[in-house]
């Protein structure tokens, strides 16, 4: 991994874990959250761009602080204040699973000149896994560590890894 041709995406870290499969998930997240710290630290220093691409929860304007507010309660707020936007990072919205569907995340990868990314958050076996998928098929060098991402259920989460690392020649290694 090059840092100067490498950006960190962050997938789904603002959540309000109110669906079924929620507590689960929130349990796993909260769970790899010092990872998470660790590997934005890493990219601050490194002055590598930090993109966190979103669920949009219904609120179309791509603004960070209203999808906080909508997503914040006594189960998300710890992991959303410490994993926030800074205001020098990116900020994407997405209708769908993969962070690159009907997002501008491909052009800003270019735009930045960065074809090696680091992805990391929630849901491992959905949506990381099909954002993976996207940047193989760019032709994206990937990593994935292994203890930066979380899914609803720990087999789910080891297989995606699994084929995250055997298909799409993903460095899974631990941050």
């Amino acid at each position: 991994m090059k840092i100067e041709n490498t950006a960190l995406v962050f997938i789904d870290l603002i959540n309000d874990f109110k669906f079924d499969g929620g507590d689960n998930l929130h349990a796993s997240t909260e769970e790899m959250l010092p990872n998470l710290i660790k590997l934005r630290e890493f990219a601050k220093e490194k002055s590598i761009p930090v993109i966190y691409v979103n669920d949009h929860y219904g609120l179309w304007q791509a603004d960070f602080h209203k999808i906080i507010d909508y997503c914040k309660n006594e189960k998300s707020e710890e992991i959303i204040e410490k994993m926030k936007p800074d205001d020098d990072d990116y900020f994407l919205i997405k209708p769908q699973h993969s962070a690159f569907f009907q997002t501008p995340l491909h052009a800003l990868l270019t735009e930045l000149n960065r074809s090696h990314i680091i992805l990391a958050g929630i849901a491992g076996d959905i949506c990381i896994l099909f954002t993976a998928k996207d940047a193989y098929m760019y032709k994206l060098s990937l990593s994935i560590p292994k203890n930066c991402i979380a899914s609803e259920e720990s087999e789910n989460n080891n297989y995606a890894l699994y084929l995250m690392e055997s298909v799409m020649d993903a460095d899974i290694s631990p941050v």
